[in-house]
């Protein structure tokens, strides 16, 4: 079972030099508006995302959901270009590794699908027309199709 450490490390090590910059016209410039920190929920229930800029056709996020407080569930990602596709990466709270492949690009949105996993098979981020974001998870869960929203606003980044 490889550790949130040793993936960390190997997301890393793909990145080569921190100082390289994103490919000029590469598909994953076209998310450098999701870059940065985004909030959001209601009640009890708060969601965290952080999401450094392209480089080196990577993008390398992090999530994390609070309930009452405390820590309820966290997520490392990645966006990575990888021949020309892009594919999301996912690892939630020490769960085993997912990709998702990109099935849509625009300048506002991105939509990824992965038909073969259990829940979520796709998962998309729009930019909405005010600045916030709205991420959403979809798919058939138990026979039954289910949805989760998380819209979010910009935030500082924590110092």
């Amino acid at each position: 079972m490889k550790t949130i450490r040793h993936w960390l490390l190997a997301a890393a090590a793909t990145l080569g030099s921190a100082a390289a910059p994103a490919q000029s016209g590469a598909p994953i410039d076209n998310l450098a508006w999701l870059a940065g920190c985004w909030s959001g929920g209601s009640g009890e229930r708060r969601f965290d995302e952080q999401w450094m800029a392209p480089r080196a056709n990577t993008m390398l996020g992090m999530g994390r959901t609070l309930v009452g407080g405390a820590l309820g569930s966290y997520e490392f990602m990645a966006i990575r270009d990888e021949g020309g596709g892009l594919v999301f990466i996912a690892q939630p709270s020490g769960q085993k590794q997912a990709s998702f492949l990109a099935v849509s690009l625009s300048e506002t949105g991105i939509v990824f699908e992965n038909r073969a996993h259990d829940f979520p098979q796709r998962i998309s981020y729009q930019r909405q027309a005010d600045g916030s974001l709205l991420a959403r998870i979809e798919g058939v869960s138990k026979g039954q199709p289910r949805a989760v929203d998380f819209p979010m606003r910009r935030v500082a980044c924590p110092g």
